[in-house]
């Protein structure tokens, strides 16, 4: 008895340190991928501003997985800074923050929809409950540079998904405004409920004059 309380014993403690390895890899080892991803994508999208600045190429299809936008929030420092992906499935969001596809684009009449993990691959919405209104939210496009204005914050179920519509809340209702929404996990290290930031454009400078 002695002995296969001593085997149970040992055996409890590996998986307890297994377990543990394992979370110490979803929270911080998952960071590495998406970090790898990023310096990619920004070098890409740094690559194609220069070019749109000396011969404008006009709206193009994004692929899946492709970088369509920077995004920086000033209220969390100059450090701050991710590349944006078209599509928000499980391969697009590894990479980082990404962009719901059929919603508007950047600086355009609609919702422009991102979603971003809050605690694995580098978290870049971890921080998004810190967001109060008026905060910036800058997006830097090809064709120009975007300031939305944090309008307001909602924790809602998953099912409720009017939150993403064209107007927030509204779904059918006919946009006039251009906005922005961004949705991640709530509460932290759960995935029971979303965090919502809505957003109305403030300002955009066109980067090719």
């Amino acid at each position: 008895m002695r002995a296969a309380l001593r085997t149970f014993g040992e055996l409890s403690i590996t998986a307890g340190v297994i377990i543990l390895l394992f979370c110490a890899y979803l929270l911080w080892g998952t960071g590495t991928y998406t970090v790898q991803q990023q310096t990619v994508l920004r070098g890409q999208l740094l690559k194609e501003f220069a070019e749109e600045r000396k011969e404008p190429a006009g709206p193009g299809r994004i692929r899946l997985g492709g970088a369509m936008a920077l995004l920086s929030i000033p209220r969390f420092g100059d450090d701050y800074g991710y590349a944006v992906v078209e599509g928000v499935g499980f391969d697009q969001l590894r990479m980082g923050p990404g962009h719901y596809p059929g919603s508007a684009m950047p600086g355009k009449t609609g919702n422009f929809v991102l979603s971003g993990h809050r605690t694995t691959y580098a978290a870049p919405f971890n921080r998004i409950d810190e967001l109060r209104r008026g905060d910036e939210i800058v997006v830097d496009a090809r064709e120009a540079r975007y300031t939305y204005r944090v309008t307001g914050t909602r924790v809602v179920e998953p099912t409720e998904v009017g939150v993403i519509a064209p107007v927030p809340g509204q779904p059918g209702r006919k946009p006039t405004r251009a906005l922005i929404t961004l949705s991640t996990c709530h509460p932290e290290y759960s995935a029971a409920q979303r965090l919502i930031v809505f957003g109305e454009l403030d300002e955009s400078e066109d980067r090719r004059r």
